[in-house]
């Protein structure tokens, strides 16, 4: 090989060593680099226009009638949103990721935990979502053989990569096309299932009982709380902490709450499976082809995000400042997970997985707002202890209340289930209380290890 295609792949992958990476992995997003209401609210649309939420729209939707359906996602997605709406915020006013936050939240050991959880899972999730468009796109032009499924990981899961490699300018691209298109594909849907079921009346003949309210508001959190904690991955580039926590929520109450009903109806109104599955509902509609091109972009816009957040995850966990090669890295682990058909196998750790991400962002919420009170220091005036014993140990508590909620440590490993509700909202809470009051008891008096920061230091600009 050639120096100069040597130097054009190490490029293409490195990027240009003379240039910082456009997306600024590992430093503050500049004030010249921030971005509008429009452009961070479609990229979280397009992050949480997800199949998996029309898969539980259906599920409530059966369970519990329509009128029940609407409260409880009310009740589940204002909670999600105000949650990733101020983390959000937090995010805009530092211009950090979510894992360079987690620097300061726990120090500089302890961030590389949030790397690998974050970034780990997303890979993860990376990896099983590849199949869901995949197989459909073979059975839609009747090559659903093996081989071929296998051919159109590989495509599917490249363009995937694709726009993360690019960066927030792709992804915005992506989403500005993808976002306008699947509201009106979910539009026309729905109308046509109330049309087919004889309205509203007869879309939802009262639910089957089968279902609390209390477990249903559950489920509507669940759908994207450990995602939501990826947010200011992308909310960081918003002008201000006003335009990223309005983006949060336009994107986790409106956005989710649209794909939520979406998915309520069409699972009332058709029998397929899985309930609310976008291709089969509107296969069933007649609308096979558009049916398969909301599906692609569905996917596409979650995916993307997913290798975008292992990109960034990777490039904190090893200070390098480009993560490219991380997207690359990340990304030919989760092709290979999708080939390998390990979907069955790494969904049910990866949703255990689930109740550990919620207590980081507790924490990381109740750091910035209570101990920091939104007055951050740019990174290089702070030294950066390894770890922050209180935030470290509220997290590890959170954990303890989110284990015994949901009475399980890990993948067929039980534990007594001690409390009711939610496992992720039970450990968010329970470590956001615990770090303020350890940090007031201990680490507020001088007791134990904290940051330094420089005397002349310069703090992230107020907005």
């Amino acid at each position: 090989m050639s120096s100069s295609t040597k130097g054009l792949i190490r490029q293409l992958v490195f990027g240009d060593e003379g240039l910082a990476d456009p997306d600024w992995p590992v430093d503050h997003v500049p004030r010249n680099e921030r971005k509008s209401l429009l452009s961070i609210s479609a990229v979280l649309l397009g992050f949480v226009f997800f199949a998996g939420t029309l898969w539980a729209g259906a599920d409530v939707g059966a369970a519990l009638g329509l009128s029940t359906t609407l409260a409880a996602m009310g009740v589940g997605y204002a909670i999600l949103a105000v949650y990733v709406a101020v983390l959000c915020a937090i995010a805009a006013k530092a211009g950090l990721t979510t894992v360079l936050l987690a620097r300061y939240t726990f120090g500089r050991r302890g961030a590389k935990w949030a790397d690998l959880l974050l970034g780990g899972t997303q890979i993860g999730w990376f990896g099983v979502t590849i199949p869901m468009v995949a197989i459909p796109t073979a059975k839609f032009f009747g090559v659903n053989a093996p081989q071929w499924v296998a051919f159109l990981t590989l495509v599917w899961g490249t363009l995937h990569l694709a726009t993360a490699y690019v960066g927030y300018d792709g992804m915005e691209l992506l989403s500005m096309i993808a976002v306008p298109a699947l509201v009106c594909i979910g539009l026309l849907s729905m109308g046509i299932a109330v049309q087919d079921s004889g309205g509203i009346d007869g879309l939802f003949a009262g639910g089957s009982t089968e279902m609390t309210f209390g477990a249903a508001v559950t489920v509507v959190i669940g759908t994207f709380i450990s995602g939501g904690t990826q947010a200011p991955n992308w909310a960081r580039f918003a002008a201000n902490k006003r335009v990223a926590f309005w983006a949060g929520l336009i994107a986790f109450l409106l956005g989710n709450g649209f794909l939520f009903v979406s998915g309520a109806v069409g699972g009332a109104a058709y029998s397929v499976t899985p309930a609310g599955d976008l291709y089969e509902v509107l296969a069933a509609q007649g609308l096979a082809g558009v049916g398969l091109v909301a599906l692609v972009l569905n996917i596409w816009t979650t995916n993307d995000n997913a290798a975008y957040a292992f990109g960034v995850a990777g490039s904190e966990a090893f200070e390098y400042e480009r993560k490219r090669p991380f997207v690359l890295a990340g990304g030919i682990i989760g092709i290979a997970l999708a080939l390998l058909g390990v979907a069955d196998a790494l969904i049910p750790y990866l949703s255990l997985l689930g109740q550990y991400i919620p207590p980081l962002g507790g924490v990381i919420i109740a750091d910035f707002l209570f101990c920091w009170r939104m007055k951050i220091p740019r990174m290089e005036d702070v030294e950066f202890t390894n770890l922050r014993t209180s935030a470290v140990t509220a997290y590890l508590f959170g954990c303890g209340i989110a284990m015994v909620t949901a009475g399980s440590l890990l993948p067929g490993v039980a534990v007594p289930q001690l409390l009711p509700g939610m496992s992720s909202l039970n450990g968010l809470l329970a470590g956001a209380i615990l770090h303020v009051l350890f940090f007031s008891l201990f680490e507020g008096r001088g007791l134990v290890a904290s940051h330094t920061v420089d005397s002349d230091a310069n703090y992230c600009e107020s907005e």
